[in-house]
């Protein structure tokens, strides 16, 4: 009889944990939607809104989930596109957070959301200003955006970046490799809206790239 009350308690404790996931995968899906939504399709005071109301919720999840690596890195990406979208005073508040919540997902797990963590440590670090203003550092961009694409040889993501990157150091045909190969990235089924935001602007990119040429 011991046995058998062993066995349902250990049953139950893996159905809730299965449910609890499946919770936390949902949350996540509702964020990444909802911010591709705000990102790509919003401006102004509703764009800044809506961020907003997005970073009160990844707040409550990184609360309620502190030893998953996700919920960090949603609030770390919706805190820097808040920052490059609305600007203002508080913009290098949210790129420091940012960066911060970033180094604790990586503790957690540094392979997380297809090296997600590496492609937003790489962006920040080529789009946000040096000293004495802010943090930016090329060679620290550089090195995270190879740890991303090393994990995600083929995402649209961590090629993008990488070839917007190389276009701000100023090496077109490079750029032009990493765009394309990002332009021919695999479609993800539940981020329609963010992969057509995403394609957009690899299109720009090209084009600027293949301009300088």
């Amino acid at each position: 009889m011991k046995y058998v009350k062993t066995l349902l308690t250990a049953g139950l404790l893996l159905c809730t944990s299965a449910t609890a996931m499946a919770a936390l995968d949902n949350a996540i899906l509702d964020l990444q939607q909802r911010w591709a939504s705000t990102n790509y399709s919003m401006s102004g005071d509703e764009q800044g809104k809506a961020f907003a109301s997005l970073t009160a919720d990844a707040r409550k999840l990184v609360k309620d989930n502190p030893e998953r690596a996700e919920p960090l890195v949603w609030l770390a990406i919706i805190l820097s596109s808040d920052a490059g979208a609305t600007g203002g005073i508080g913009a290098l508040g949210k790129v420091k957070e940012a960066r911060s919540l970033l180094e604790r997902a990586e503790q957690i797990d540094a392979t997380v959301l297809d090296g997600s963590v590496y492609t937003s440590l790489g962006s920040l670090y080529y789009q946000v200003p040096g000293w004495p203003i802010g943090f930016g550092n090329d060679a620290k961009a550089e090195l995270y955006l190879r740890k991303a694409l090393a994990i995600n040889p083929d995402g649209i993501d961590p090629n993008y970046f990488f070839g917007d990157f190389m276009l701000e150091e100023g090496k077109p045909a490079e750029a032009i490799r990493f765009l394309e190969k990002a332009q021919a990235a695999p479609p993800r089924p539940d981020r329609v809206t963010a992969d057509k935001g995403r394609q957009d602007e690899v299109a720009r990119k090209l084009q600027l790239a293949r301009s300088r040429l």
